[in-house]
């Protein structure tokens, strides 16, 4: 029997990517500018100076004063996850909703990770891929739960070839989960679609829209999240009922947040490993 899991005796483990300044997996790369503490100290002494206070950067005690960052970067850089919004202004004829409107019930919840590891990169998840990964589980999905994507493309971060190499969902696929209860939809490639040359080379060969980020645009179909970037699958000790909490930095009418994925996990007795 498993003891009963509480915060301070669970075991946790970052499902997240961090926001790196110029890192060569991202095409829009944050741009962090760094402050340390003498230059901080100026800054705050200049603050001050602005507001007729006379106080010298050498006033700081040891010359230090406070060190922070100015960032440039998008939400969706980093392990992010993405709103109704992002895919459309409507779902199913209805307001889609902003990073900042999701049900924080939607971002906690027990995790089921579905393996795809051995699918090429370029190839679509669908139904059929679903479901024989949630066979191979023997494992049947339940309204909130969350389900993660495992792919591998987080062993490519900080490589070019992250951006190309990973399977992405397909819209069937995507609806399939959501039309089961699934709200929120983890991976940890880069993308929740297929790369964006898969995609291209697919839609100039049939000239069929639907080619273009397919598992997306389902979403103006039916209502969910999805979020990108994730890292660290691996490192779970078991594929089903993986207590998570994933919740969003709120921005106001905005597309993504960021968000740091943390799994909880505590007596392993009788669990199903990896």
């Amino acid at each position: 029997m498993r003891e009963l899991l509480t915060g301070d005796k669970a075991e946790l483990i970052d499902l997240s990517i961090g926001l790196e300044d110029g890192v060569a997996s991202e095409p829009t790369p944050p741009e962090i500018d760094a402050f340390g503490h003498e230059a901080g100290a100026k800054r705050l002494a200049e603050t001050l100076q602005e507001q007729g206070y006379d106080v010298d950067p050498a006033d700081f005690p040891e010359g230090m004063g406070l060190a922070w960052e100015d960032l440039a970067v998008i939400p969706h850089a980093g392990t992010h996850l993405d709103a109704p919004w992002h895919y459309g202004p409507e779902v199913d004829g209805e307001p889609a909703k902003t990073i900042e409107e999701i049900p924080l019930e939607w971002c906690r919840g027990n995790a089921v990770v579905l393996d795809f590891r051995s699918m090429d990169p370029g190839e679509e998840i669908g139904v059929a891929d679903l479901e024989a990964a949630l066979d191979d589980l023997d494992h049947d999905l339940s309204p909130g739960e969350i389900v993660l994507i495992q792919t591998g493309a987080d062993e490519l971060w900080g490589q070019p070839e992250y951006l190309t190499e990973f399977p992405g969902m397909s819209a069937e696929g995507t609806k399939y989960l959501v039309e089961r209860g699934i709200k929120v939809i983890g991976t940890d490639a880069y993308g929740f679609d297929k790369p964006f040359a898969a995609m291209g080379e697919r839609y100039v060969e049939s000239g069929d829209e639907d080619e273009l980020w397919p598992a997306h645009f389902a979403g103006r179909e039916v209502e969910y999240c999805q979020i990108e970037k994730m890292a660290n699958l691996d490192q779970l000790p078991r594929k089903t009922d993986i207590p998570l909490v994933a919740f969003p930095i709120k921005i106001e009418d905005a597309s993504a947040g960021w968000v740091r994925p943390v799994a909880l996990i505590g007596d392993e007795t009788g669990g199903e490993s990896a």
